[in-house]
């Protein structure tokens, strides 16, 4: 019995026998979300298109905790899957946004479940299970296909210190947002996966302007990685702010993926490597944004260095799609903590220089509550060939989206996503493509 099956298991008996306390009934919330999304992808450098549609409902039970010194609660989520057209030829098999058959062909219908068990003591919670959707700098369970990403494992979260966050953990498996499969963890490129990613950090709000973060991660046999983050918010009169964004990851190598063992090799996100298959990298960005009413200005400029990409965690036993050799296109799907991680490409190559900008506006200000939108430009430079041929590469993309959420009425919540991406390259091995995706959600609670 896995842990997700056994959490699972322990829940149902805890609601059994706490159906009437205080706390864990009257806190309870049942949320039946349902998701339709349009995703088209046009790959103007050969390959095939990809254009499908699907549709999920998933059901979410958050309970609250029982009465006593240390409360007890339930999780649990259930997803039903429907793939509604992909036209012939238009599924590719290995593809990040709906799994595949044996023959290669889209997956009629899905479905797919899990749970957790969660424990309070004062302002400490801990969560054993099978459905953890960690946010964190050092792993982002990603939401942003039909199907969210998961992780299998435990996590503890304490605010009992003033102005200070916890967070530490350890997860064993994964299953990812185009698949059913749980698996283990892994990294571009690697054929061998783990069960071990161990992290632990802080969030430290300094101020009501300021907060500083540390958290430390370790992918056992792959790499060990160090974030340091910095956010600040400063006010400029009447609604106007500037807001300052720092990150900075160091990662490095870890057991069998420092002694070349095989099965266990980075792909470097298909870019240079100093030491072939090996982890070796220091990023650092920075983002600027001027608020003044409705309007946002963002400026900014990344940094990857010449050793090798920047790594992050991937499903195991994944091979990635042909045109995501410098993307976090893999099945397993999950996003980083980088400003970069844009709509097609990450921007995470060794060497490569990024600066990027943006503009949003929220339409509330028009008297139109609701409406947002926002456009985007990012370019790459210097990015190393893998080929050692001393030859520089770059590449840029341009994202636009726009979203709506009903406001009042029957559709009050209905919400409305549209994004649309462009990217160029030049050598990098990454198709030039334009993508665009449309996606409606809606929300009923029960409770």
């Amino acid at each position: 019995m896995n842990k997700s099956t056994l959490a699972l298991a322990i829940a149902v008996g805890v609601l059994a026998q706490q159906a009437g306390a205080a706390g864990f009934l009257e806190d309870s919330k049942l949320n039946l979300s349902s998701r339709t999304f349009f995703f088209n992808n046009d790959n103007h450098s050969g390959g095939a298109d990809q254009r499908e549609t699907a549709e999920a409902l998933k059901l979410d039970y958050i309970s609250g905790f029982t009465q006593g010194v240390i409360g007890v609660g339930v999780d649990a989520q259930a997803i039903y899957g429907l793939h509604l057209d992909g036209g012939p030829g238009h599924h590719p098999d290995n593809n990040t946004f709906w799994p595949s058959d044996d023959d290669g062909s889209a997956v009629h219908s899905l479905t797919r479940g899990g749970a957790n068990v969660k424990f309070r003591y004062s302002k400490t919670e801990l969560h054993v299970g099978g459905a953890l959707f960690p946010q964190l700098p050092i792993l982002l369970a990603n939401d942003s296909r039909v199907m969210p990403a998961n992780y299998e494992g435990g996590i503890v979260t304490s605010k009992d210190l003033d102005n200070v966050t916890f967070v530490g953990g350890q997860l064993e498996h994964t299953t990812g947002r185009a698949t059913t499969n749980s698996t283990g963890m892994s990294v571009n490129g690697a054929t061998m996966d783990s069960n071990q990613f161990r992290f632990g950090g802080a969030d430290w709000k300094v101020t009501k302007d300021l907060t500083l973060q540390y958290y430390y991660a370790n992918l056992e046999d792959f790499y060990k990685q160090h974030f340091l983050g910095l956010v600040h918010v400063m006010p400029i009169g009447e609604d106007q702010s500037f807001k300052s964004d720092l990150r900075y990851f160091n990662s490095s190598s870890d057991g069998k993926n420092s002694s070349d063992t095989a099965g266990y090799a980075f792909n470097n996100n298909g870019g240079y490597a100093k030491n072939k298959g090996e982890v070796d990298n220091n990023t650092w960005s920075a983002m600027f944004t001027y608020q003044l009413g409705g309007n946002a200005f963002l400026l900014g400029h990344q940094r990857v260095s010449s050793n090798g990409g920047f790594v992050y965690l991937n499903q195991g036993s994944v091979t990635t799609t042909g045109n995501a050799a410098g993307t976090n296109e893999g099945n397993g799907g999950p996003s980083f903590y980088l400003f970069t991680d844009s709509v097609i490409n990450g921007f995470v190559r060794a060497g490569e220089d990024t600066t990027f900008g943006q503009y949003s506006y929220d339409f509330a200000r028009a008297g139109i509550p609701g409406l947002k939108a926002s456009i985007s430009y990012l370019r790459g430079d210097n990015i190393k060939d893998a080929k050692l041929s001393g030859v520089e590469h770059s590449e840029w993309e341009r994202d636009m989206r726009v979203d709506y959420v009903i406001q009042t009425g029957y559709l009050k919540g209905f919400g409305t996503t549209l994004r649309q991406g462009t990217y160029r390259g030049d050598g990098t091995g990454i198709a030039s493509q334009d993508q665009t995706r449309l996606i409606f959600n809606y929300t009923y609670s029960f409770l």
